[in-house]
């Protein structure tokens, strides 16, 4: 510790600057000064920790000196001031607790009275350092995590776990200008699915991806106006604050320039592409949640629109159908799994597309289609024996949640990928068994399906043992021959009721010529008469 003494009487200046024994407690004298004006000029260049002033002095009393030290701001926590008095006058001590003096001692002081004063301000000088330090370390890493604690709160904020003065207060905790009577704009950024022919990026590299749109957005919009950050969903968040006085058309103009500007560029610099959902219009600061939710179901709508692009808000239509497919195709499909042939099964679910998805008009329904394939591509995998996951792989994620399907092309591979791991499955395990044979019995069936059916007169057509027939066709398809007949011929004589064909007719149309019997065999498969199916 660095000490400078302060004393007109060059005897007593003297005897404190060498009698006492500070090098044996750590303690330089750095200084001497006769009176006020020459510590003034000492003290900005020695800067010492501890001061030992005598009060009266001529040119510079010493509370003089403390008070023009104060001025300039040379006296800080960081510093402290030993008081020698010749008076014992309460004015003078009440003004050197003002000026933050360590003690105030009164002449004559003896030397050891003087030095245990300034080990005490010594100490009490440490400890403060030590404060100092735990509190700039505090300081240091509150600011380390201040966009942390940044981004946290928006997304408290965002999910509504905030009341309005919630907002303001934390807002201020954490250096964001927002204002009681501010509006606020929210628009969410995410990166399309990577195209298939993409070999520059993998599937695993998105969480950095996002991360570099996020700082590109903030080098080109960053403002004190927008607020730029992450959700938690790692899409990229931009929330405007709109002034009371700033018209709400101008600011949401505005905002969907600076969402296209961030896509082009994005787009130059990534070489990727990027979608953007826009909330309807200006909200209060307590609409943020609802403001979030119109910008996330917004983005939702690329699936339907198509990518890079930024598409707002608009109310879905109440009157959504479900989905609406022509049973042929899907039994098209069916058929062509069973059998292993990719390139008929690839035809029928183009077919199906056709039908069930690009005829959607929002999201809803466009992901209302593909629950639909997903259940169908359930059934026939589980119908084998095997698990969905087992099957598709990876690719179970979006059989969980098929919001996760962001884009047109992105559905239509994993259908297609879908179809051709089942084809894939259905071709290994019918390695070791005739395949063809299985082939034409379906074939055979979906062609006769309007005859008399059984195992004997099918294995006759094909020259093949009626019981070898028998266990081949349990073996590959899961169930007897005459289960699987009686299944057909129950879907397509339901298809047929369905399509408005007479009871005889349909009767006729799948190998009855008892209707009487058939009336009894429908009744028993599907629990109701054929007269109760609506066209």
């Amino acid at each position: 510790m660095n000490l400078m003494i302060v004393e007109d009487e060059p005897r007593l200046r003297l005897a404190l600057a060498y009698n006492i024994p500070w090098d044996k407690h750590g303690i330089e004298v750095v200084g001497m000064a006769s009176n006020g004006l020459e510590a003034l000029d000492l003290v900005s260049r020695k800067r010492p920790d501890i001061m030992l002033i005598d009060v009266q002095m001529p040119e510079m009393d010493g509370l003089t000196l403390l008070g023009e030290l104060r001025s300039r701001e040379e006296i800080s926590r960081l510093m402290k001031t030993i008081i020698l008095s010749g008076h014992d006058n309460f004015e003078f001590a009440q003004l050197a607790l003002e000026y933050g003096v360590s003690k105030y001692l009164l002449k004559p002081a003896g030397e050891e009275d003087i030095l245990e004063a300034v080990l005490e301000a010594r100490q009490q000088l440490r400890q403060d350092l030590e404060q100092w330090q735990r509190k700039a370390a505090l300081e240091q890493q509150w600011k380390h995590n201040l966009p942390h604690l940044q981004n946290l709160f928006f997304i408290q904020w965002m999910n509504g776990k905030f009341t309005k003065q919630d907002v303001l207060r934390k807002s201020r905790e954490l250096f964001i200008s927002l204002k009681e009577d501010d509006r606020i704009a929210v628009a969410v950024v995410d990166l399309d699915p990577l195209p298939e022919d993409e070999t520059r990026f993998q599937r695993g590299d998105a969480e950095l991806l996002q991360f570099t749109m996020l700082c590109l957005a903030k080098e080109l919009l960053g403002h004190p106006s927008r607020w730029i950050t992450s959700d938690s969903g790692n899409m990229l968040l931009m929330v405007m604050i709109v002034e009371e006085d700033q018209d709400a058309n101008e600011a949401m103009l505005r905002l969907n320039a600076d969402v296209s500007k961030l896509l082009s560029q994005t787009k130059e610099v990534l070489k990727l592409t990027a979608s953007a959902g826009i909330c309807a219009s200006i909200g209060t600061i307590e609409e943020m949640s609802l403001l979030y939710a119109q910008a996330c179901r917004a983005l939702q709508e690329r699936v339907v629109y198509g990518h890079d692009l930024a598409i707002p808000y608009r109310e879905l239509k109440q009157d959504m159908q479900g989905v609406m497919v022509q049973q042929n195709l899907e039994k098209m499909l069916e058929i062509a799994l069973e059998t292993a042939d990719e390139t008929k099964a690839l035809e029928a679910l183009k077919g199906l597309w056709e039908e069930a998805f690009t005829k959607s008009e929002s999201s809803d329904e466009f992901h209302e289609a593909v629950l639909y394939m997903n259940s169908f591509f359930t059934r026939m995998i589980q119908k084998q024996g095997w698990t969905v996951k087992r099957v598709v792989g990876e690719d179970i994620e979006y059989f969980q949640n098929v919001k996760l399907l962001s884009t047109k092309m992105q559905t239509w591979s994993l259908l297609e990928r879908t179809v051709k791991h089942i084809v894939s499955f259905m071709s290994e395990q019918r390695k070791t068994t005739s395949n063809q044979v299985v082939k034409d019995i379906l074939n055979l069936l979906e062609e006769e399906i309007d005859q008399e059916i059984t195992l004997h007169t099918v294995a006759d057509r094909l020259y093949i043992n009626s019981s070898y027939l028998s266990r081949l066709f349990k073996q590959e398809m899961g169930v007897v021959f005459s289960s699987y007949v009686m299944e057909r011929k129950m879907e397509r004589a339901k298809t047929l009721l369905q399509e408005g064909q007479k009871v005889y007719d349909a009767a006729r149309l799948v190998g009855y010529r008892d209707v009487s019997y058939f009336t009894k065999v429908f009744r028993k498969y599907w629990g109701v008469n054929p007269g109760e199916v609506k066209g």
